[in-house]
């Protein structure tokens, strides 16, 4: 033991290093339970978030008055079918058998609303419980999805539980899947996406840096002629296709996310062939880069086809027999969607262009209704409001919006994949906003991107508390600031939480939360 020592730390202590060697052994068990315990934790307070009086308020909140009617619909008959214009009330009375045989134009794709359709399937279409667990258990996993991508990304345990107390904590988080909106499911697989595209870089590169280091004498072992080898064992990549199918099967923004991925995994074989000296290594790029489409994107559209299978084998399906084959019956009916989507500029009192999402401008009102003293129990007040507003929590949100920027300039300096791929899932999931202006769109829309604020925002922190080869002065005093924040953090978001619930609350106590005029 000792020449080992002397081998590798020349002049060192035995007797110190075995006791050190006994020190890492003895905290083995631990580092594994809290490995275990960390994503648990942040999952169960992400579940007890969400899940807390879910059937509150028993009304269609906000767009749910589409959602839930449409879910119910397509699920007994196959497609979403017309309600009629007066179906609200009774609905939440619990008459949900008013829906009629005609097809409903609907302007996304089916996934999320056959989820919605499952939980009202088990708790029954009269609850309000039914028309929310499946956001709310999406929302509750991409909490865990979150902690596993930024554990993979950051390399630890603590800060990848950071991230996941970030999103569990957030109301923008909270409030999407506190409703049967399709947002959540979106966030999900794009979120999943990118956890299975991470997952793949790895394991690629490793399989292509072997193959480039068995070259002898700077020509290819394989007979590539210089291009590099061709991979095509990838199955974290078919999975990533998969999930941005089924991101896609939700919203159509989905469609960046796929298009942004398959862009990540070409640019990434590139420079990873370029910086092995691969003589040929942009045509070797480009020979992989199809082979990354094919296992991508075929999978991709095979998911969001599968979505419209209630759809062809519905007899009333909107559109359905608008041409002589049911594919191209689709491609009208997609042609009209497409006409809906680029022509939307209906004014909406909550609207938000893309260009106010990072300053926080305006966020949307999902729902508000006011007691007087002596009204559903306000008792204690002379007036009670209830409102659930999609507001993130503020301090998460501008903080994360200036980690994004921060990480902009860190990966130019660095060109550190893992900033890269952070800043791949914001600029997918906001940048295709920006070229709608006069669309119109919402401010809740950003839940799709928070999970990647909150995985840069995450970065930052980690860079504020120090590596371990800091010196300890400034790593305690680097720690010292992370724990601070994340202390006002979790009072901010106590604060909030009610008016992110629809809890009755003082009127005073909700105009406290109006910081900026216009986010009444």
């Amino acid at each position: 033991m000792t020449a080992t020592v002397d081998a590798l730390l020349p002049g060192a202590d035995p007797s110190r290093f075995e006791r050190w060697r006994a020190r890492v052994r003895a905290s083995a068990p631990l580092r594994r339970r809290v490995d275990v315990a960390a994503p648990i934790a942040v999952t169960l307070l992400a579940a007890v978030l969400r899940l807390w009086d879910l059937g509150h308020p028993h009304q269609l909140v906000f767009d749910e008055t589409y959602y839930v009617k449409d879910a119910w619909s397509q699920w007994n008959l196959g497609a979403p079918g017309d309600w009629p214009s007066d179906a609200d009330k009774g609905f939440v009375a619990g008459d949900t058998g008013t829906y009629l045989s005609t097809g409903s134009f609907v302007v996304h794709p089916p996934l999320g609303k056959w989820l919605i359709g499952l939980g009202m399937w088990i708790f029954g279409p009269d609850s309000s419980v039914g028309w929310r667990i499946a956001a709310a258990l999406f929302g509750t996993a991409t909490v865990l999805l979150v902690y596993l991508l930024g554990k993979r990304l950051t390399g630890s345990t603590a800060f990848a539980t950071v991230a996941g107390l970030l999103m569990a904590i957030d109301g923008l988080a909270i409030v999407l899947s506190r409703v049967a909106l399709l947002d959540v499911f979106l966030t999900f697989f794009t979120v999943l996406a990118f956890l299975f595209a991470v997952i793949d870089r790895g394991r690629h590169l490793d399989r292509l840096g072997a193959a480039l280091a068995a070259r002898a004498d700077g020509a290819p072992a394989d007979g590539t002629g210089g291009l590099g080898p061709l991979l095509w064992n990838r199955p974290w990549l078919v999975a990533a296709g998969a999930a941005a199918g089924a991101a896609t099967a939700v919203k159509w923004s989905g469609l960046y996310v796929l298009a942004a991925l398959g862009l990540y995994a070409v640019v990434s074989d590139a420079l990873t062939r370029r910086r092995a000296g691969v003589p040929l290594w942009p045509w070797g790029a480009l020979r992989q880069g199809v082979a990354s489409f094919v296992l991508l994107v075929p999978v991709a559209l095979a998911v969001y086809l599968a979505s419209w299978t209630g759809w062809f084998v519905s007899a009333d399906g909107y559109d359905r027999h608008a041409a002589a084959g049911p594919l191209q019956s689709l491609w009208i009916y997609h042609q009209a969607i497409y006409a809906f989507h680029v022509g939307l500029t209906t004014p909406h009192s909550y609207a938000s262009p893309a260009w106010q999402w990072p300053l926080l401008i305006r966020p949307t009102s999902m729902y508000w209704h006011q007691d007087a003293f002596g009204q559903a129990g306000c008792t204690w007040t002379s007036s009670c409001v209830q409102a659930i507003s999609s507001i993130p929590n503020p301090v998460i949100w501008w903080a994360g919006i200036a980690a994004t920027v921060y990480l902009v300039v860190a990966v130019v300096r660095r060109r550190d994949w893992r900033h890269a791929i952070v800043l791949t899932g914001v600029a997918s999931t906001y940048v295709p906003w920006l070229l709608f202006p006069e669309r119109t769109i919402f401010q809740f829309y950003t839940i799709a991107m928070l999970p990647f604020t909150v995985l840069a925002l995450t970065f930052a922190l980690q860079e504020v508390a120090g590596g371990r080869h800091a010196d300890p002065r400034r790593r305690r005093a680097g720690q010292r600031v992370v724990w601070v924040f994340l202390a006002v953090v979790v009072a901010l978001s106590a604060f909030w939480y009610p008016v992110w619930v629809g809890m009755p609350v003082p009127y005073a106590f909700w105009r406290l939360h109006n910081w900026i005029p216009t986010w009444i």
